[in-house]
């Protein structure tokens, strides 16, 4: 069963590294991952999953130790889903691909919080997967008897500012409210409830991670609390922890 959960944003930009001289514009936004990192060591679960958006459609699972970086952003930094002491050996991912960006600030996440509490695997879902394909999936991770956290990475709107990466839309500022508001109450029914389509024109990215957590936690009873709501460059980010 699904006892906690965390929701983190994925840009790259999170790690100082490729931020360079503009890493301190995201401090505060890191403190707040690492806040929602603690509830979920917290909740003593027997396994972390750590959940994020990738191109396309379906799922791809990675198992622990699969590993991936950011020598694409120009760092030379490289990350594996795996816990010190515990991990598995390293390996690719199911697929024999590394991990995709998102999972990689999952994975970087994860080591910044000295992850000690429970085995580490990955699940990578396509944003143009479906409403009830991620509901399905999200229900399918409920195990009897498994303590479950899962770290849900996935950026809002992209559309915010006319400086955003997708440029200004009215609907953009209205829909991160709504996501926000149903990351700090924890309600499964108002993620699920957000629509592809309209995700999909203002680029938020975190729509299908979101609904796959929303299956998981279907009838866990958990409560939220919304830990970081901004638009910094015109991308909407947010941090909750759900338990």
């Amino acid at each position: 069963m699904l006892v906690a959960a965390a929701v983190c944003p994925c840009p790259p930009l999170l790690v100082p590294r490729i931020a360079a001289g503009a890493a301190a514009e995201l401090e505060a936004l890191r403190a707040a991952c690492a806040d929602a990192l603690s509830v979920l060591a917290a909740s003593r679960p027997d396994r972390l999953l750590v959940l994020g958006p990738v191109t396309g459609t379906g799922a791809v699972r990675h198992a622990g130790g699969a590993s991936g970086g950011f020598h694409g952003f120009g760092v030379p930094l490289s990350v594996r889903l795996a816990r010190a002491g515990q991990a598995e050996p390293p390996r690719a991912a199911d697929d024999g691909a590394a991990l995709p960006a998102s999972l990689a600030v999952g994975a970087w996440l994860v080591e910044k919080a000295a992850w000690a509490a429970a085995p580490v695997s990955g699940l990578a879902v396509g944003e143009e997967s479906g409403t009830e394909a991620c509901l399905a999936l999200g229900e399918s991770l409920r195990v009897p008897d498994e303590r479950l956290a899962v770290l849900a990475l996935g950026d809002g709107s992209t559309t915010r500012t006319v400086k955003a990466p997708g440029y200004l839309d009215e609907r953009a500022a209205p829909w991160d409210s709504a996501v926000a508001k149903a990351l700090a109450d924890a309600d499964t029914e108002a993620l699920a409830g957000l629509d592809p389509v309209t995700a999909r024109a203002l680029g938020c990215a975190g729509r299908a991670p979101w609904q796959v957590l929303a299956g998981a936690a279907r009838g866990a009873d958990l409560t939220g609390s919304l830990l970081y709501e901004e638009a910094p460059y015109g991308v909407g980010y947010f941090v909750a922890a759900w338990s």
